[in-house]
């Protein structure tokens, strides 16, 4: 495919990737191809705004993100407005979109893969005011994630190291009421998510009806933790126990906690919510993905 801009944005402080390795590789790559390189390396504040303004001054083909699913999060709020296509370097501390989208490990490939010309048309959902592309959750999850960016530990072993605290310290189960267009229910969880996809970045399949292309979503309702059930997604087993969890597939919602409850989004804690607006947007996102990903 021809270019003659692409934009890399790199998040430098994510996950244990060697990001000098990614520009480069990209960068080698654009310019064999006779196209113009820029590097934007996000630093949390404006992040959004200043993609925006870099875009508005350069002609951009392709739009490529290096970091894991709250920088593709970011990225994709930025671009959403542009016709552009994007391309993903899992280096993130959790890969979540990545592994949905079947990206393999190797740098080479990845981003052969994301300068490529095999696209997905990419549902977004919007949570509140907040944009989510993979996966979101109010419960005991967020509360992990919100301990895991306070601690000093990055990577799977912070998160690790952060489990066990999590739950002796969770007020599990939550009470939540979730409204749709089909029904209202009210549900008691340790753990209520919203998904965009099959599978959590650890590649537990948690979702098995989830399409990120349908204009639909699935509200997952974990109504226990059970080391059994737990074990069955991490195998990938899609005979749940229904007791367990519970799948809600809807294109809009409404939940209300009774208490206020941990949130997430995309693996970057939100703060705590009392009530979530859900719906899909009209807007897809271009995603290069490897050949029969659909």
């Amino acid at each position: 495919m021809n270019f003659k801009e692409v934009l890399l944005v790199v998040n430098p402080i994510s996950g244990a990737f060697d990001k000098e390795r990614i520009i480069n590789k990209v960068k080698n790559e654009v310019e064999a191809r006779q196209a113009e390189f820029h590097l934007y390396k996000t630093t949390g504040k404006d992040d959004i705004e200043n993609i925006r303004e870099v875009l508005k001054a350069h002609r951009m083909n392709r739009v490529l993100v290096a970091g894991g699913d709250g920088t593709i999060n970011l990225v994709a709020e930025s671009i959403k407005d542009y016709e552009m296509d994007l391309g993903i370097i899992p280096a993130g501390s959790a890969n979540g979109l990545a592994v949905n989208l079947e990206l393999p490990d190797e740098l080479e490939e990845q981003v052969s893969i994301a300068l490529g010309d095999n696209f997905i048309d990419y549902d977004i959902l919007c949570l509140n005011d907040t944009i989510c592309l993979h996966m979101s959750d109010l419960g005991i999850n967020a509360e992990l994630i919100k301990n895991y960016e306070h601690s000093s530990v990055r990577g799977k072993l912070g998160y690790l190291l952060q489990s066990i605290p999590t739950l002796i310290q969770s007020e599990y189960p939550f009470d939540f009421e979730i409204l749709t267009e089909e029904e209202d229910r009210i549900a008691q969880a340790a753990l209520l998510g919203i998904a965009n996809a099959r599978k959590y970045g650890t590649g537990a399949q948690v979702n098995p009806i989830g399409k990120p292309n349908d204009g639909l979503f699935e509200i997952l309702i974990f109504k226990r933790l059970n080391l059994v059930e737990i074990l069955k997604t991490l195998r990938n087993e899609t005979d749940l126990d229904h007791e367990f969890l519970e799948i809600i597939q809807t294109k809009s919602a409404k939940v209300i906690c009774k208490k206020p409850v941990s949130f997430q989004i995309d693996g970057e804690f939100i703060g705590e919510e009392t009530e979530i607006e859900i719906k899909v947007l009209p807007e897809k996102l271009s995603i290069a993905v490897p050949p029969g990903v659909k």
